[in-house]
């Protein structure tokens, strides 16, 4: 999960993006003035930061000490200040983006879930489920240190309930989805496959759901 530092000193505004984040799916840091932001300690993957903030300290100022410790973590500006001058200024000092209020948090979330796919490319091809190490882009499940060797079907199926947490498929959707919409076999293959993942990955909750398919929890 990336989390997001939002630094902006007006409270309501900040609560809504807030919200607008965590149904995106990211943990939330929030700052409403210089001083607590200059503060972080923890792991930030992307930073919100308004330039104005009610004390003495700015965004400017927050933003050099960030790329003292960072100079690869985003940083979008955001400002009621329209000037060129500023959007250059904010550029010139390391940000990544500069959005000028008021501005709507739904194009907040694309501007930032484009910059978290384009930064952390690498890491949205591996994916971490309880002891398992997955990597989508070269097909691998690591156990630990221990390589578990899926068929290339087995592991379609993997990454279908993966990307799916919590949704329930019918055998025919999975049989449409890792098979294909031309297989014209008995669904009952899905039953097989299912067994033979639960067999070497025995730490995947796959629910079977009686009269309808399977489900990851």
């Amino acid at each position: 999960m990336y989390t997001v530092c939002v630094v902006e000193d007006e409270r309501n505004l900040n609560n809504l993006l807030k919200t607008y984040l965590e149904k995106e799916g990211y943990n939330v840091i929030q700052c409403f003035n210089g001083k607590s932001a200059m503060n972080i300690n923890e792991k930030i993957h992307i930073w919100i930061l308004d330039i104005m903030l009610n004390d003495e300290i700015s965004g400017y100022d927050i933003i050099k000490k960030i790329r003292e410790k960072d100079s690869v973590v985003p940083v979008i500006f955001t400002s009621a200040r329209d000037q060129e001058i500023d959007k250059i200024l904010g550029l010139e000092m390391g940000s990544d983006d500069y959005v000028t209020k008021p501005y709507s948090p739904k194009e907040l979330m694309l501007r930032i879930s484009n910059m978290i796919k384009r930064v952390y490319r690498a890491d949205l091809n591996k994916i971490k489920y309880e002891k398992y190490n997955i990597d989508k882009e070269k097909r691998s499940v690591f156990c630990e240190e221990e390589e578990i060797r899926l068929t290339a079907l087995e592991f379609d199926l993997l990454i279908l309930f993966i990307d799916n947490i919590g949704k329930s498929f019918t055998r025919d959707e999975i049989l449409n989805s890792v098979w294909g919409t031309d297989y014209f076999g008995s669904d009952r293959v899905v039953d097989d496959l299912v067994r033979r993942l639960r067999a070497k990955m025995p730490d995947l909750n796959i629910n079977t759901i009686y009269g309808l398919g399977y489900r990851l929890s």
